[in-house]
């Protein structure tokens, strides 16, 4: 399911909403999300999963189409860990 998709399903079942109203909830919503991973926060949402970061540790990659070695920096990434309801949903 893609943004779009999710802003005219959740249209359709609030019809008291209209779809702008919609897709600015759905922004603050994203927005708040990866506001609080890039302060090194989590978020969790009962019943569907976890939000965090984790780090990774400089490495040495390669250019696969080069070959040369090429030096990549430490970075932050986002990690999504699944509930328990979202595995046993998944697992039916």
């Amino acid at each position: 399911m893609i943004r779009s998709e999710l802003v005219q399903l959740l249209a359709q079942e609030n019809p008291g909403l209209s779809v702008r109203e919609v897709e600015k909830i759905v922004s603050v919503f994203f927005d708040e999300i990866a506001a609080r991973l890039s302060a090194d926060g989590r978020v969790e949402l009962r019943g569907f999963g976890a939000f965090s970061t984790r780090g990774r540790d400089a490495r040495t990659g390669r250019n696969p189409r080069t070959g040369d070695t090429v030096d990549v920096p430490a970075k932050r990434v986002p990690y999504f860990k699944p509930g328990k309801e979202m595995r046993q949903r998944l697992n039916v």
